[in-house]
């Protein structure tokens, strides 16, 4: 609390003292809250890496966006979002553009697709398909997901990173000198696990910034 009123004096702060375990009363306060912001956990060697459980199951149960601060933020550094036209891909874009916009960011929108089918619980690549043609239709894809966004906020400078397969990696290699990293998420409950999705979960593991997951309405 001290640090937070020496950044910034004019803040008001609420101190909030019950007697519940603290993702409880984190996931009872979000549902009144614009966002959450929690820490991960980590002191030094690997640990840096791993996100801490609370941090987790808040981003599966809070009501409202939140972000996990980890890593670095890059002053001056974009906000990054994965779209990929789901509900909860939309309502991250939201936030990203509306935190580009807060921050005078520049928004880097990723976009990646996949060039494999599941067969058998593998996978194998698509025969006899014309990839640069698919490859401009993802772009397409990403520019008509943007279109409505660019009149909203017009001063944002977006840039367009369309690439095929492997998201997670995609999303924290132009992430390496973000100032926030935004994803969107399934739904929410107990089994934080099973609703943040396999990107979700690597992103807050591993992102080399703070890490903003977002949910639908």
């Amino acid at each position: 609390m001290k640090a937070a009123l020496d950044t910034c004096p004019e803040l008001k702060v609420e101190p909030v003292l019950e007697l519940k375990p603290g993702i409880d009363l984190l996931a009872d306060e979000s549902t009144k809250a614009e966002m959450v912001v929690i820490g991960a956990r980590g002191r030094g060697g690997f640990a840096e890496l791993v996100v801490g459980s609370t941090a987790v199951a808040l981003t599966a149960r809070a009501r409202c966006p939140v972000i996990v601060v980890r890593g670095k933020e890059t002053a001056g550094g974009p906000v990054v979002v994965g779209v990929d036209g789901s509900p909860a891909s939309e309502a991250a874009l939201a936030f990203a553009y509306d935190m580009a916009s807060r921050r005078n960011a520049e928004l880097v929108a990723v976009h990646v697709w996949n060039d494999v089918i599941s067969v058998w619980g593998g996978s194998v690549p698509i025969p006899d398909l014309d990839w640069d043609a698919v490859a401009t239709d993802e772009r397409i894809v990403l520019s008509e997901r943007l279109a409505g966004w660019r009149e909203r906020y017009p001063d944002t400078a977006v840039r367009q990173v369309v690439h095929e397969n492997r998201p997670a990696q995609r999303l924290l290699h132009e992430a390496e000198d973000a100032q926030l990293l935004v994803v969107g998420s399934l739904g929410r409950g107990a089994l934080a696990n099973a609703l943040l999705g396999s990107v979700s979960h690597a992103l807050l593991h591993h992102a080399p910034c703070p890490v903003a997951v977002v949910k639908p309405e």
